[in-house]
């Protein structure tokens, strides 16, 4: 492929500075994901007869949940020898480094923590509205990670690669933007079966076709990922996609399990 075919991209990861405060794209996306995700869950909410005093509360488990789960999820799939030497510096946040996977894990479990507190919400009922946003969340955590030109593809000539000139002078895969616009289709999917089949959805059926779709598109998008991880190089698959299999496999299970879950 030429290389000036290619799109270069070289766009500062920091948006503005304040003495010593920064302003960064991938920041400001994560953010975006939970501002635009609590409006969606307070409609839902609102039209389903909860509270917005149950809403906060959720958008409070999922803030801690994502971001510490996805934190020791980076810590302990990909640089465990790091860390496990160090243990203080999972707590540099700062630093970068963050796993979707360890996210997932922790969300479910700290979803099911919260149904504990109210009678009238049970685990696969928030389950099943979450995933909506935590799909559309995905969509701009990507997106940041394109600005931040990491978590970038392996070299190709397909027509719409990009040169990110921060990492070298190769044109690559834009897989950040792959699966930043496959999160999106699928919330744009899960959202529209949600409005239209909404009384007639069996509980644990949305959670599952998320785990299914979710995880499956990253799997298969992880053959055009550069190596997260050197160990990578020495596994028959990448680490994004192991740990995704757990996921799919109980998406598949929640998706026949939910034939026998009450409607509601």
């Amino acid at each position: 492929m030429d290389l000036l075919a290619a799109l270069h991209w070289n766009v500062s990861p920091e948006i503005i500075s304040f003495g010593s405060l920064t302003i960064r794209w991938y920041g400001l996306l994560f953010a975006a994901g939970f501002v635009v995700g609590y409006q969606i869950m307070q409609n839902i909410f609102l039209s389903e007869g909860k509270t917005i005093k149950q809403l906060d509360y959720l958008a409070l488990v999922m803030i801690i949940t994502t971001v510490a789960g996805a934190r020791l999820g980076h810590c302990l799939f990909y640089e465990p020898e790091i860390y496990l030497a160090n243990p203080i510096k999972i707590l540099y946040v700062w630093e970068g480094g963050l796993a979707s996977h360890g996210a997932g894990i922790a969300i479910i479990l700290g979803l099911i923590f919260y149904s504990r507190k109210y009678k009238d919400i049970s685990a696969l009922w928030v389950l099943d509205r979450i995933v909506l946003v935590v799909a559309l969340a995905g969509f701009f955590i990507r997106l940041g990670n394109f600005f931040n030109s990491e978590i970038y593809g392996i070299p190709t000539d397909f027509p719409l690669a990009v040169v990110f000139e921060r990492i070298d002078n190769v044109p690559r895969h834009p897989v950040q933007l792959y699966e930043s616009f496959s999160y999106l289709i699928i919330f744009s999917l899960l959202m529209l079966t949600y409005r239209k089949y909404r009384s007639e959805l069996p509980q644990g059926l949305t959670f599952g076709l998320f785990l299914i779709l979710v995880f499956g598109a990253r799997f298969v998008l992880e053959f055009m990922k550069s190596y997260q991880a050197d160990f990578e190089a020495d596994i028959p698959l990448r680490m994004g996609q192991i740990l995704s299999i757990p996921f799919i496999l109980s998406g598949i299970y929640m998706v026949y399990k939910s034939r026998h879950y009450k409607r509601k």
